[in-house]
């Protein structure tokens, strides 16, 4: 099964695909931190995420969404902004079959270091010896996939 991860942004969005079977060692396919132009509108960031989506769904063809839960954040603008680029995930993998599975970071930390405390270095470090992963990769990036293991670790077969 692949899962589609996502760590949701409107400037930079983690992207992986994991694949991952029963009994078996999850494998990381593709990973990348799509961004987009800050100079351009927003409803323009949202279209670019969406085509970027279908791209990637129509190349990989994941089974399911893994998506972290928005963590609110003192910046409402931010967060209303975060919010509305979830919308547009969650529609685009909906209307492409997509199972959707919202994991919240407590979980994410849970599952891949066993501590839902953990800080980012630490779920950083975590996801590279899970995946033996020599790739260097942006935070967005290991963030989407800290969210598809720890989906991964979640999924009934």
């Amino acid at each position: 099964m692949k899962i589609l991860a996502i760590d949701p942004g409107y400037e930079r969005l983690g992207i992986a695909i994991i694949n991952k079977e029963q009994g078996k060692k999850e494998t990381l396919i593709h990973s990348e931190c799509f961004k987009t132009d800050a100079k351009k509108p927003f409803e323009e960031r949202l279209f670019e995420i969406g085509d970027k989506l279908e791209e990637i769904i129509r190349f990989h063809k994941p089974s399911v969404l893994a998506i972290e839960t928005l963590f609110f954040s003192k910046n409402t603008k931010t967060a209303m902004r975060v919010a509305e680029t979830r919308g547009v995930i969650i529609y685009v993998c909906k209307k492409n079959n997509l199972i959707i599975k919202e994991i919240n970071p407590m979980e994410i930390k849970l599952a891949v270091t066993s501590d839902g405390k953990s800080d980012k270095h630490q779920v950083t470090k975590m996801v590279k010896l899970i995946l033996n992963m020599d790739k260097k990769a942006t935070d967005d990036e290991y963030d989407a996939i800290a969210c598809g293991l720890a989906c991964g670790a979640f999924l009934k077969y």
